[in-house]
């Protein structure tokens, strides 16, 4: 109630003349929240409570900046406190990708060819020591979240010292694949629930965890959504788009369109397995129950991709081990 006060006075300072009614937007994984301001001439901002002690502001700012510069419809900034962790923005309405496409999947080939247009204008926008590299470090550290948070704690099973070996060989290759992609601005959660319909589409949001890093890992965050699933077909078909456009914009993807697509797998196969490990962090340590619905997909996800690869048999057999532990908890992969 005392953060809601002080946003409260920090706004009618913002607006002194201008009388408003404030309302929950919505809230994300971290303790940020977010506040709908709507003035009597039926206008809308959108306020970001971010409590300083735990969240930092600059990120959001400067990384909403190098998007806006690079043509793409992020919320502008019109006012800042950072001392209390206040943002004022512009509102880009309250239908997500996830919502629109929900109710009316033959939206998709449009709203993922805007969503792609975007990317590739972020990803031609990018430039060198401008954002933090998606380097082997923070790789790994992601990766560990899987044994860590989803074998140890969601599954309560121990890896025998040939296990662990085996899947420490497999991080490596991942890694390895990983590292050697073409690197541009990656936003690291490209989906349909951080896109939204508006004009122009998409508006971009969550964009503050953003680096300098493989070129298919925002491919693989809008195509391997963990929120929502389609038919690989209609996948491929989106992916070819992308891979066409993307070559006449001159970015550095392969020539070969098969090459593209198995580091698209492989950058996938590193994301999902750092989804796993943060949806049972996000129910084991912060009681957020509700991500436990999206692991089936995401598990669906992972093993096809490792079946397809040799080099990801290792861990494919674990997963398979892994599957015979799985909790009873509502769910079922």
């Amino acid at each position: 109630m005392q953060r809601l006060q002080q946003l409260t006075e920090w706004l009618h300072v913002q607006f002194p003349v201008s009388p408003f009614e404030l309302a929950p937007a919505s809230a994300d994984a971290s303790f940020r929240r977010y506040f709908r301001a709507t003035f009597t001439d039926g206008q809308t901002r959108i306020v970001m409570d971010a409590p300083p002690q735990h969240e930092n502001c600059r990120p959001f700012l400067h990384i909403g900046t190098l998007f806006e510069e690079a043509g793409t419809h992020v919320p502008h900034v019109y006012a800042q406190d950072l001392e209390q962790g206040f943002l004022l923005l512009s509102d880009l309405g309250n239908t997500t990708y996830l919502q629109a496409l929900e109710e009316n999947p033959d939206n998709a080939r449009e709203l993922y060819g805007a969503a792609t247009d975007a990317l590739i204008r972020i990803q031609l926008a990018s430039r060198e020591n401008e954002l933090p590299p998606y380097d082997e470090a923070l790789l790994m550290r992601e990766l560990r979240l899987f044994p860590d948070w989803y074998i140890a704690k969601h599954l309560n099973y121990r890896l025998d010292e040939k296990q662990s070996a085996k899947l420490k060989t497999v991080f490596q290759r991942i890694i390895q694949n990983n590292l050697a992609q073409p690197r541009v601005y990656v936003h690291r959660d490209y989906h349909s629930r951080n896109l939204m319909v508006t004009a122009p589409n998409p508006g971009i949001l969550d964009f503050q965890d953003a680096v300098n890093g493989p070129i298919t890992y925002d491919l693989a965050s809008l195509f391997k959504d963990a929120y929502i699933h389609w038919e690989e077909a209609e996948v491929l078909d989106w992916l070819i788009r992308y891979w066409e456009k993307a070559r006449k914009a001159g970015l550095p993807v392969h020539q070969d369109f098969a090459d593209m697509y198995r580091d698209y797998e492989w950058i996938g196969v590193q994301r999902h397995l750092k989804i796993l490990g943060i949806f049972a962090r996000l129910y084991h340590r912060d009681g957020k129950e509700g991500y436990l619905k999206d692991m089936p997909l995401v598990m669906d996800y992972l093993r096809r991709a490792c079946a397809r690869y040799i080099d990801l048999k290792p861990l494919l057999n674990l997963l398979d081990v892994l599957e015979q532990k799985k909790p009873e908890v509502g769910y079922t992969f």
